[in-house]
């Protein structure tokens, strides 16, 4: 954890430092405090809320990815696996099309309202199940499918604002400020400690259904708010900053190879890891076609990709065995 928080703050100082215009080291600190300087701007007011923003949101993915692995007792599992970031995406994508003129705050509202609707229609389609870990990870597969077929159906059907479309859809932090940071603060404030004070029925709910219910706990309930907590953290930050895969699931997984499954250590790291490679994604995105960015979405599936291939073959060679 102390490692993982030194390279966030390192990344912090790379992140207000580096883009078209480079902010030399020596002006990074009155940049930030003085408003007299002359790179005040550019860091306080574009690359530090942009960095607050990437740090919040990544820290919402990693914590919601790592309920949801508990929840499923799969370290395959993760907000856009399952089909929460399709609902948002689809919903967005449908606000960016059908009203292009709407406020700006609608956008993530809607995000929000999708990934919430997932979320309701994955807990619809498994009720029958008892919210069973195998029926959960099998119909969110197929609803983030459905969700990812209209996502699009609207991009071929609505040639209109198709770049503003894609550039959420794949993830990005370009022009995100501090009105971003103005309700990411405030609800990440609530959600991440109700996270980290349920490590507890987390890891009781990891030693199976029988187990769990053996030491008192009400397997429908416990997972039902606690799925309710993943969904609001993951559809919070993808409401942000779009629909930025790979970090709800490389965080936590990381996270568990370092500390293993104890969530008391699991959570807080995986937070932590989360932010990481939110800014590192951002960081490398803002430097390799300088003066043009690549989204940071396609920045951590770049770094993710080549990660879950190993992570499926490391689980099928488990089968064979």
């Amino acid at each position: 954890m102390v490692g993982a928080g030194a390279v966030l703050v390192a990344l912090l100082l790379v992140s207000v430092s580096v883009g078209a215009v480079v902010v030399p080291p020596a002006d990074v600190l009155p940049g930030l405090f003085d408003p007299d300087s002359a790179s005040y701007f550019i860091v306080h007011e574009l690359r530090l809320s942009r960095a607050v923003v990437g740090m919040l949101a990544g820290i919402g993915l990693a914590v919601g990815g790592a309920i949801l692995q508990s929840l499923v007792r799969n370290p395959l599992a993760s907000p856009d696996v399952i089909g929460i970031t399709k609902g948002a995406g689809f919903l967005a994508a449908g606000v960016i099309f059908l009203f292009p003129k709407s406020p700006l705050y609608m956008l993530p509202l809607t995000a929000f309202a999708g990934a919430l609707a997932a979320f309701l229609l994955l807990l619809a389609l498994s009720r029958r199940l008892t919210l069973s870990p195998s029926a959960i990870a099998l119909i969110g597969v197929a609803i983030g499918a459905v969700f990812q077929a209209g996502i699009q159906y609207l991009l071929v059907t609505n040639p209109t604002n198709i770049n503003m479309a894609l550039l959420w859809l794949s993830g990005s932090l370009w022009s995100r400020g501090w009105p971003q940071v103005g309700y990411l603060l405030p609800a990440m404030a609530v959600l991440v400690p109700l996270a980290l004070a349920s490590y507890r029925k987390l890891n009781v709910l990891q030693l199976g259904d029988e187990s769990s219910v053996s030491l008192g706990l009400s397997l429908a309930g416990d997972r039902f708010w606690l799925f309710l907590l993943a969904v609001g953290l993951a559809g919070v930050s993808v409401s942000a900053v779009g629909a930025i895969g790979f970090v709800g699931l490389l965080a936590p997984h990381i996270a568990r190879r370092l500390v293993g499954g104890r969530q008391q250590w699991l959570l807080p790291l995986a937070a932590l890891l989360g932010a990481d490679l939110m800014l590192l994604g951002d960081c490398l995105g803002r430097v390799i076609l300088i003066p043009r960015e690549v989204p940071v979405g396609i920045m951590t599936a770049i770094i993710g990709a080549p990660y879950f291939v190993y992570l499926l073959r490391r689980e099928r060679q488990r089968t064979v065995r």
